[in-house]
């Protein structure tokens, strides 16, 4: 796809040149609204505006809020007054919501001078709640319907105010209060007669959701009930907008990468790798990078600690890393699967004694085969003589169990107690896995070899 991307923006590029409006308008005209959009985002910055300017106007806007920021900035730089006001006029207000977020003040000063009073208004209602709550990531365009309406009557209201909104297919009933009260779909609205009334029709069982919620669960009941849109109520049950799927995928994309970036013990950022500066990607590595090498001096303090041991048998040397590792990944296992779990909704903190009783039969299953396979090899090709192949062994059965343990229980009490279960993974698990691995290494050197 990337490659085909290249070739397109390379083709328009040549059309440019040659100034075959016409032709490059057509060719565009035919694509995609988020491959034009990544095309553009390929073409030089000079010949972006130029580009942009040749789509027709209403594909202009869908392309426009399909690229990322900094192409966004350098557009609305560009954009004449008249340009911004005819992009803005055709953008959903959680799309020009979106946008507002990721520019510089100078820029949405801008913006918000250019725009409708109206939304003006809804954007500003938007932008009061949390970053992180659905209040932030809904849209206030949907259709509403009251309950003494026909079907008539609401496809006659849908057909009046559709056009604008961000989604027809869910329609919601309200009260005068704008309580809500049920929904209906097109589907429903099809199938039934023309004179029922929407109270006859609607679904009163209405899964919603309140403005301060976290934005992780909207995506999450999206995931779990299949929805195209939920709506968002306030404190009052009043039906305030509404969350599509598009808004929720979005949701869900930004909060898997970073689940991912925590468990790699790196600060979160909404800026993709290649957008990032050389010091920006310091600044998001540097500090884990720091907190993970102070903790693991605590594994040179160990060895320190046991250093007669350690002269006495010099061959024990040799495995630590092998135990170390070892340990760090059977961590790693159980935290990844955990933390992934409890990211679904599969695993929750009353299970935590189920998980370690099932982590614990497994950990003793692969303790026990990794073992024997360590023990022949030990004795086969190594030949460190019977007692340093039981010790090295025997440390790593206790290792594992002690690592899937601590591996499985850590992200489940970090939610417990209200940090994100990310942070515990492989980084962290690892290094306390490490001194752990370390200390029954060296107690059980002490009682089957006496060092």
């Amino acid at each position: 796809m990337n490659e085909e991307i290249f070739e397109l923006s390379e083709q328009i590029l040549e059309l440019l040149e040659q100034k075959k409006y016409q032709q490059l308008k057509e060719m565009l005209s035919e694509m995609n609204e988020a491959d034009i959009a990544a095309i553009l985002m390929e073409v030089p910055e000079e010949k972006l505006p130029l580009i942009y300017r040749i789509l027709p106007k209403e594909l202009a806007a869908e392309v426009f809020v399909n690229m990322d920021s900094d192409a966004q900035e350098i557009l609305i730089k560009a954009f004449s007054d008249r340009e911004l006001r005819e992009v803005l006029d055709e953008l959903y207000v959680d799309d020009a919501v979106d946008i507002i977020e990721e520019m510089p003040a100078t820029v949405v000063k801008r913006i918000l001078m250019h725009t409708d009073p109206e939304v003006r208004k809804s954007i500003n209602e938007i932008l009061k709640y949390p970053e992180d709550s659905a209040g932030s990531i809904m849209t206030i365009e949907y259709v509403d319907l009251k309950k003494y309406m026909t079907v008539d009557d609401a496809f006659t209201r849908i057909r009046r105010t559709g056009v604008d909104k961000e989604t027809i297919y869910v329609c919601y009933v309200t009260d005068e209060n704008r309580k809500l009260l049920g929904l209906v779909t097109v589907k429903d609205l099809l199938l039934a007669d023309s004179t029922k009334k929407m109270f006859e029709i609607m679904e009163t069982n209405v899964i919603s959701v309140n403005t301060l919620e976290d934005k992780e669960v909207v995506a999450d009941k999206f995931r779990k009930y299949d929805m195209l849109a939920l709506p968002v109520v306030d404190q009052e049950q009043r039906l305030v907008g509404i969350v599509t799927f598009d808004d929720a995928m979005d949701v869900l994309q930004d909060e898997n990468t970073e689940d991912i970036e925590k468990m790699a013990a790196i600060t979160p950022t909404d800026k993709p790798y290649l957008k990032m500066s050389v010091f920006d990607t310091w600044k998001a590595r540097f500090p884990w990078l720091l907190l993970l090498m102070v903790s693991a001096t605590f594994t040179g303090k160990i060895i320190q600690s046991f250093e007669s041991a350690l002269q006495a048998q010099i061959v024990l040397t040799s495995f630590i890393p092998m135990l170390m590792d070892t340990g760090g990944n059977c961590g790693g296992q159980a935290s990844v699967t955990i933390i992934r779990g409890l990211s679904l909704g599969d695993i929750e903190y009353r299970d935590v004694f189920k998980v370690i009783w099932k982590e614990f039969r497994v950990a003793f299953l692969c303790g026990i085969t990794l073992a024997v396979a360590n023990f022949i090899k030990l004795m086969l090709f190594d030949k460190v003589g019977l007692m340093v192949s039981l010790t090295v062994c025997a440390t790593m059965i206790i290792t594992i169990i002690c690592a899937k343990f601590v591996g499985s229980t850590l992200p489940i009490l970090a939610k417990r107690v209200g940090f994100d279960p990310a942070v515990m993974a492989s980084p962290f698990i690892t290094t306390i896995v490490d001194a752990i691995s370390l200390v029954v290494y060296f107690k059980v050197a002490g009682l089957i070899l006496g060092v």
